[in-house]
């Protein structure tokens, strides 16, 4: 079993590699193991001394929000020498290290693959070397487990690496700026991401900003490349979009090998189109500032998956890298991740571009293929005298909604169909209050954040669905999308009900989850879950600023309506103490525990505690209660105060992860309403984000798989999540250790 290991950063810091730190560091002291931690890379691991030394619980503590890698990065030379990974060897030798933890890119794991192979060969120079005690010491094997750490995202072997998320989110927000000035100034901007060999920041950030068009390594060019860009934009400004965005990744190549220049792709522009163009280049700015809260949650949970797959280790020594893949941790070996993540770059540079987007994966390619397809369609010839495609948004507002509608309805257009926008959700059906939408109405929904067509929650009744039928009929509406949480879903259930009575709502209805709950069936992740969890998460990372010279706990109520999404995963990407969740409640004798634990950790040296509560984690035990409970229990070692964040939590423009989903989904609702058209369906399907992507669901078997008096699917894959989340936002288990620990 492994006793002794270390952790290490290396290569071109990541946002949320502190939280893979922080999680490798106490999942290792938890399971009893000694935890060293090597400051600067593979240049430390060579140096040795203070370099390498102990980490304890508190040495992690309150680094989450922190980006970067407090234990720093430097390129090595040394290391690249056969000298160097001896001198190496002997320094973990010496401390008896048996695992270690790298997290970085392609060459930080490629430097741990060498390091492990060559360990017996380097261990039996050594042994030459020292006294026969020294000898003894010496570990048999080192086991190394690497995590994914890049803001390219180019590592085979996981769907994710830490940090481009983070990276995702500075380029969406700059071209949402940038769409302000260009549109002021009617001008065409071109803005250049990172990535070298891996065009992921790029293509994500032109879906998620809604540019007209997006340059990557890993799509063919033909010799005419720059005609067909120049004649989308003309297009689009002549259909009334004067500003254009152009995202070009840093690495992307003219047909003949030669790289992009954004200097020369400026001059194309202007020359051609006769129109004003700028350039940006984000740069370094993409890898800066806190990880956002799907990056500390990625971090944490291959942290956990590290150490514990360290704890199984049996007598062949390990060498793999765990990654994320269809959001559930996988392990490959760093053979393979090395050996295929290099493999795209060669590909790309013979010009074997289909093999190079097959090695990065499904998901890549069907972003390429709907990027394209956005970037190049327009309204078609209309198929008005056919009828028209309804869409709405019900219930609660949701960050991402705006995309949807956008994407669904430029779909839709593209094939010719006519398309009405609901305002007021059901409410509109009932009243008729409808509104065409049209293409350059639309285009600039993408990152606007709530519902333009506005939202409403109303049950439908039974004469309700009589006037629907009538309005359905009266304006030739042929399907209806709804975007949406549980209330659109239970309508959409009544309206295929009241078919029966009222043939007119016999039509194909296509259901898009959105909703800051996390709530629905079939589906992992919601429209607006994603920016709703940021907001919380911003908003802790600012009550801890307050701690200061006070020892205070926090009890902050957070939104989620029965679903405990919202908290379990806010309490892991901030470090929150506690989460409080409607699927487990709260009692008496928890409440008990938990008022000893906080009197504890506030011996122990804390000087800041926060317990998240869900809104319906228990209807006696509220958060003013718990507060109150709380101060009267605290004997003076700390104050109290509550904070209910409320509606901030579904506020603000929608995060890069909600506005891709909401684009996958919103092309896959309009392709899924043609289909059901061509083939005269009347079906109703639920889409949903599972293990394959995107999937169309029955609605009668989505709805099956709901739990309605709880009011949450019966299934939720985030509660997995709540034992690693317990174990790290604890206080150190000993008291001998001082200092403030904040988690």
């Amino acid at each position: 079993m492994v006793r002794t290991m270390a952790v290490m950063t290396s290569g071109g810091d990541a946002p949320g590699m502190n939280a893979g730190v922080r999680a490798v560091v106490r999942r290792a002291l938890d399971g009893g193991m000694d935890v060293y931690g090597v400051f600067s890379g593979y240049e430390g691991l060579v140096a040795g001394g203070d370099a390498i030394r102990p980490l304890g619980w508190n040495d992690v503590g309150g680094i989450l929000p922190r980006g970067g890698t407090f234990l720093g990065t430097a390129r090595s030379e040394r290391f690249r020498t056969v000298e160097g990974r001896r001198q190496a060897v002997k320094n973990l030798c010496e401390r008896g290290i048996q695992a270690l933890v790298v997290i970085g890119g392609d060459g930080s794991l490629m430097g741990a693959r060498v390091l492990a192979e060559e360990w017996q060969m380097h261990c039996a120079e050594l042994g030459q070397e020292a006294p026969a005690e020294g000898r003894a010491g010496m570990p048999e094997r080192l086991h190394v487990v690497g995590l994914p750490g890049s803001i390219d995202n180019d590592l085979y072997g996981t769907d994710m690496s830490i940090g481009a998320d983070t990276a995702l989110n500075h380029i969406v927000h700059a071209i949402d700026d940038l769409t302000s000035t260009a549109a002021s100034h009617q001008r065409t901007f071109i803005v250049e991401t990172m990535g070298r060999h891996c065009g992921y920041l790029a293509l994500m950030g032109a879906l998620g900003g809604g540019a007209s068009w997006v340059l990557v390594p890993e799509e063919e060019l033909d010799l005419r490349w720059h005609e067909k860009m120049s004649r989308a934009i003309e297009r689009a400004r002549a259909i009334g979009r004067p500003h254009q965005m152009v995202v070009v990744a840093e690495g992307a190549r003219h047909p003949d090998g030669l790289p992009i220049r954004t200097e020369e792709l400026k001059r194309i522009l202007a020359e051609r189109l006769g129109i004003d163009v700028r350039v940006t280049v984000l740069g370094h700015v993409q890898r800066g500032g806190p990880p956002s809260a799907f990056d500390r949650i990625l971090a944490t949970r291959l942290g956990v998956a590290a150490v514990e797959l360290l704890m199984g280790a049996g007598p062949e020594p390990l060498c793999h890298m765990v990654g994320l893949q269809k959001n559930r941790v996988t392990t490959t070996s760093l053979s393979e991740v090395v050996e295929k993540s290099r493999a795209v770059g060669r590909h790309i540079d013979r010009g074997n571009y289909q093999e190079a987007q097959r090695l990065r994966g499904e998901g890549f390619v069907r972003t390429l293929d709907l990027v394209k397809t956005l970037t190049r369609i327009e309204p078609a010839a209309s198929r008005q005298e056919e009828g028209c495609v309804a869409i709405l948004t019900g219930g609660a507002d949701a960050p991402g909604m705006n995309t949807a509608v956008s994407i669904a309805a430029r779909c839709l257009l593209n094939d010719g169909y006519a398309v009405l926008g609901v305002r007021d959700a059901f409410r509109g059906l009932i009243a008729a209050d409808f509104q065409p939408l049209e293409w350059n109405q639309v285009t600039g929904w993408v990152n606007r954040p709530s519902s333009e067509l506005g939202t409403a929650r109303h049950e439908l009744s039974g004469s309700d669905l009589e006037r629907i039928a009538r309005n359905i009929q009266a304006h030739h509406i042929r399907g209806l999308i709804a975007v949406g949480g549980l209330g659109a879903y239970l309508n959409a259930k009544r309206l295929m009900e009241g078919a029966s009575s009222h043939p007119a709502l016999a039509l194909p209805l296509v259901l898009i989850p959105a909703t800051i709950d996390n709530n629905l069936p079939c589906t992992e992740f919601t429209i607006g879950c994603d920016t709703a969890l940021n907001n919380i998460v911003q908003a802790l990372d600012k009550i801890r600023h307050t701690a200061g010279a006070n020892r205070r706990a926090f009890v902050v109520e957070v939104m989620g309506r029965q679903s405990g999404f919202l908290a379990l995963a806010g309490a892991l990407a901030s470090g929150a103490e506690k989460a409080y969740l409607p699927e487990r409640g709260i009692s008496l004798a928890e409440l008990n525990t938990d008022v000893e634990a906080l009197r504890e950790s506030f011996r122990c040296g804390k000087r800041m505690v926060i317990y998240l509560r869900n809104e319906n984690a228990s209807r006696h035990y509220t958060t003013d209660f718990i507060a109150r409970l709380l101060e009267e229990e605290s004997r003076g070692l700390y104050q109290v105060r509550t904070a209910i964040l409320g509606h901030l939590q579904r506020g603000g423009s929608p995060t890069a992860f909600d506005r891709i989903l909401a684009c996958r989904m919103g092309s896959a609702a309009a392709r899924e309403m043609g289909r059901l058209l061509e083939e005269g369906a009347r079906d109703g399907v639920a889409l949903g984000l599972r293990g394959r992507g995107v999937e169309a669901i029955p609605l009668g078997e989505a709805l099956e798989a709901l739990d309605l008096q709880a009011g949450r699917p019966r299934r939720q894959w985030f509660l997995e999540l709540d034992s690693a989340a317990q174990i790290l936002a604890r206080s150190a288990p000993s008291c001998l250790v001082q200092g403030e620990g904040e988690s």
